[in-house]
């Protein structure tokens, strides 16, 4: 495996980063650009991340029409705003109607377009413009994106868009005509940047990843599913790769020993893909001078004097605190890659071991869970089929069209087609799920993308969706919000690691979670080094940096506070 330079993307104009949160692609996208702006390029940097930190990279305001960087010359740089655009699209659809259609009409246009669809077609909306700009391409040798299109937002493009007239007579359960009914007008620019996209000779989409079984398996989805949309031109980065440990250390050998067992188990389609690596490094990419070094060779970080970290506490005393107070719904929220699902899996095991009746469930469709532990432990299993679960509303809403009178099903397949619907169907089939915590605790293990986020949305979202399709909303489905405010009921665990962007992220989701009425507590820092004591200078570098960011967690968590050391 070769190290990541950027003679290996400079072939393509147009290049854009995907990754979870968390793997570096921020960082990498910031490196590459800083680099290509180092050997005179003229290069255009465009962040449609809503956590976006590049003004803390930077060290000043981005705005989102073009910010020239002191420090690099010839580097601008973007920073999007997806969810103020999202109003903005909203407001564009929506806004021609007031005054002429009724205010109950108004407001369910408005419940339509409240969801994380409109978001990311708002997200490409402004991004679509900036990869089809003729002025820009000539402007700039090189258009860097920090954050591709994901395959969710491609087929809802694809999509047939004649909807005008049927959103106005539908009553059959329609998912996604709302987000789509504006985009009509933009048509062509979809095509076109579509087509860009598609295009091998203009557009280069780098997968990161990190070197880690789930993190692989997470970037080889993502690969299948854009090659299946006629995006082929890719190539496989793996951030964090661990180079020539020092094996008197025990942790560094374990370390290194679990990144190459997941290498070795790489899924097939990642496995022929082209791959580079970009090594581990001890320091946070928070400034232009670590990211510059990012690139270049390996500079060993300084242990500062140790500090220490205390007052904090175990997942024993947490999994204790849940059992004690009778929550009886418990969520591990958090992007991929920070632990999740592990810690999901630890507290339904303590509950157990507590005397509880658990049911363990997961919303990820990647489903890491250990079903084997699961039942040797005599934990119930709640598996989301979201093939199975698709399918079976897929038939209630043509049996309910048919049962309407319907004879044209043109419109209702083509709608049913929208991956929407899946968002709906495995929606209804959680609320479900959920219902069952009138008799005993259930743990969610949520998915690591927005899926997580379009499902609490969703109680507020699609609670309407689901009773004009049906007459009235399942009793799972009204019930759900009610349970997931009430704190005597509920938990919300944020998990994350002591990095610069996991944090920042968790913390833009707590605030999510605040605006929909949910109050969030307890905070899960994962993997911390800090508590591993390793005599590897270089890992104790990289622990003495984790101390600022456990500080913020500490502090914004009012010392609800669980760190966990780094465990293979």
């Amino acid at each position: 495996m070769k190290k990541y330079a950027i003679h290996e993307v400079k072939q393509q104009q147009y290049l854009f980063f995907t990754g979870k949160g968390g793997v570096g692609k921020t960082s990498l996208a910031c490196a590459t650009a800083i680099a290509m702006a180092g050997e005179g390029e003229q290069v255009l940097l465009i962040s449609t991340d809503p956590a976006s930190n590049l003004q803390d990279v930077f060290h000043q305001n981005i705005s989102q029409h073009g910010t020239p960087i002191a420090d690099v010359a010839g580097l601008t740089v973007v920073n999007l705003d997806p969810v103020k655009a999202a109003n903005e699209y909203r407001e564009s659809v929506v806004g021609p109607y007031r005054g002429v259609l009724p205010d109950s009409a108004i407001a369910n246009m408005e419940e339509q377009l409240s969801g994380s669809c409109t978001v990311e077609i708002a997200a490409f909306n402004q991004f679509s413009d900036f990869l089809t700009n003729a002025e820009d391409a000539h402007k700039y040798d090189h258009i860097i994106f920090d954050t591709a299109p994901t395959g969710h937002t491609l087929r809802m493009l694809q999509l047939p868009t004649a909807w005008t007239s049927f959103i106005k007579t539908n009553k059959h359960g329609a998912s996604c005509l709302g987000q789509l009914s504006g985009l009509e007008q933009r048509k062509e620019v979809y095509r076109q940047a579509v087509d860009n996209l598609a295009d091998g000779s203009k557009t280069k989409l780098i997968l990161v990843s990190r070197p880690q079984r789930a993190a692989l398996k997470e970037a080889d989805r993502s690969a299948r599913e854009l090659r299946q949309l006629g995006i082929g031109n890719q190539l496989l980065v793996v951030n964090g790769l661990m180079k020539s440990p020092d094996n008197s250390d025990e942790l560094a050998a374990e370390m290194y020993a679990a990144q190459q067992q997941a290498l070795g188990a790489m899924p097939d389609t990642l496995a022929t893909m082209k791959t580079l690596y970009v090594p581990l490094r001890s320091y946070d990419m928070d400034s232009v001078g670590n990211i510059r070094k990012m690139l270049c060779a390996n500079v060993a970080g300084t242990v500062s004097s140790s500090e220490s970290i205390s007052d904090y506490q175990s997942l024993d005393n947490l999994i204790h605190t849940i059992h004690d107070t009778g929550k009886r719904v418990v969520f591990t929220m958090g992007k991929g890659g920070v632990g999740k699902t592990t810690v999901a899996m630890h507290i339904a095991l303590g509950l157990k071991q507590l005397g509880d009746d658990v049911l363990l469930t997961t919303t990820d469709p990647a489903n890491h869970l250990n079903a084997h532990l699961a039942e040797e432990a005599g934990i119930e299993m709640a598996i989301i089929d979201e093939q199975k679960v698709l399918e079976t509303y897929k038939d209630e809403v043509r049996a309910k069209a048919r049962e309407a009178g319907v004879t044209d099903f043109s419109y209702i397949e083509e709608d049913l087609r929208s991956p929407c619907t899946q968002e709906i169907a495995v929606f209804r089939r959680f609320a479900e799920i959920v219902m069952q915590a009138d008799n005993k605790t259930v743990v969610i293990d949520t998915a690591p993308t927005g899926h997580a986020l379009l499902l609490l949305d969703s109680t507020q979202n699609y609670d309407r969706q689901i009773a004009h399709s049906e007459g009235d909303a399942p009793v799972a489905v009204q019930r759900l919000l009610p349970r997931l405010r009430d704190e005597g009921q509920s938990e919300f665990i944020i998990v994350t690691l002591p990095e610069p962007t996991p944090v920042l992220e968790a913390k833009r989701l707590r605030a999510d979670l605040e605006r929909a009425g949910i109050h969030q507590q307890w905070w899960v820092v994962n993997q911390c080094l800090i508590l591993n004591h390793s005599s590897d200078s270089f890992l104790r570098a990289k622990a003495n940096n984790e101390i600022k960011w456990i500080k913020e967690v500490k502090r914004i968590s009012d010392d609800h506070m669980v760190l966990r050391p780094w465990i293979k």
